[in-house]
C-alpha cells in the first residue's frame, strides 16, 4: 500500500494505492470516497479489502485533504481528481488497462457516475449508498445546506446550473458502462430515493443495471454483511468481463 501524489488538473494531489503481493496483472478499481474534507476520509482497511479481492485499488482524498493542493468542491471541478486518478490506474504497470472498474460510496457516487460518463470505456461502475440528485441532497440534507452553499456558490434556487451540473441524471445518455446500485432502504444520510432515481433514469435509456437493495439497512451495513456485499460486488465486477 502507497501514498501517491498525483497531477490533477495542474494541482498536487493525493490519494492512497493498495495492490496485491502476487500475480502480474490485475484490473484496476477507482475507489471514490464519501463525504467532504475529514469526513468519509479514506480508509486503508477498506482499501486494502477490495485490494484482496484481486484488484490493484487507488482512492483520490481529493483536492485540499491530506495535504493535498485546492480545495474541494463537492463534484465540481475536484472530479478532475476522480478522472486523472482513472488515468493513473490505466497507467499503472501492473493493471489491465481495458478492464478499470469504478466504485462510489455516498458522495462519491455522484464523483463515480460523472467519471463513467467522462471515461466511456469503464468497465462496470458500482454506487453504494450513493447519491445521484445533487437537487435532492440540498433538500433532504438540512444539516449540509451551509456548507454546499459555500462550496457550490448558493442554493439550488440561486445557481440551479451548478446543481445541475453536479448530478449525472442529466447526462446518463453519455454512459456506457453497466451500472449496479446498492442502498439501504432505511438510509437517511442519502435516501433510497436516490437509487430509485437512478434506476429509473437508467431504465427509461434501457441501460445494463443491476439493484440489490436491503431493506432493513441503513447508511451503514453490519461488518459482516458489508463484508459479503464487498465479496459479491467485486464478483459482480469480474462477471462483467465476461460480457464484454
Amino acid at each position: 500500500m502507497h501514498l501517491v501524489t498525483y497531477d490533477s488538473g495542474g494541482l498536487k494531489v493525493k490519494g492512497l494505492l493498495a495492490e496485491p503481493i502476487e500475480g502480474d496483472c490485475y484490473a484496476g478499481f477507482l475507489y471514490l470516497r464519501g463525504g467532504i474534507k475529514n469526513v468519509g476520509m479514506v480508509r486503508p482497511a477498506r482499501i486494502a479489502q477490495f485490494a484482496s479481492e484481486g484488484f490493484i485499488v487507488f482512492a483520490p482524498f481529493y483536492r485540499g485533504n491530506q495535504g493535498g493542493e485546492g480545495n474541494e468542491d463537492f463534484a465540481g471541478d475536484d472530479r478532475e481528481d476522480a478522472f486523472s486518478a482513472y488515468e493513473l490506474l490505466k497507467a499503472h504497470p501492473r493493471s489491465n488497462s481495458q478492464m478499470i472498474h469504478i466504485f462510489g460510496f455516498s458522495r462519491g457516487g455522484v464523483m463515480a457516475l460523472l467519471t463513467a460518463i467522462e471515461k466511456p470505456e469503464a468497465a462496470s461502475i458500482v454506487t453504494w449508498g450513493g447519491v445521484s440528485d445533487m437537487f435532492l441532497t440540498y433538500e433532504e440534507r438540512v444539516d449540509l445546506r451551509r456548507m454546499m452553499k459555500r462550496v457550490i456558490g448558493g442554493s439550488p434556487n440561486k445557481v440551479a446550473e451548478q446543481y445541475q451540473w453536479r448530478t449525472p441524471l442529466f447526462f446518463l445518455e453519455e454512459l456506457k458502462a453497466p451500472v449496479l446500485i446498492i442502498h439501504g432502504v432505511k438510509d437517511t444520510n442519502v435516501s433510497a430515493e436516490h437509487a430509485y432515481r437512478l434506476e429509473k433514469r437508467l431504465n427509461q435509456l434501457n441501460h445494463p443495471v443491476d439493484t440489490w437493495y436491503f431493506d432493513q439497512y441503513t447508511h451503514y451495513f453490519p461488518p459482516a454483511i458489508n463484508r459479503k456485499i464487498v465479496s459479491d460486488l467485486c464478483k459482480w465486477m469480474k462477471n462483467q468481463h465476461n460480457s464484454w
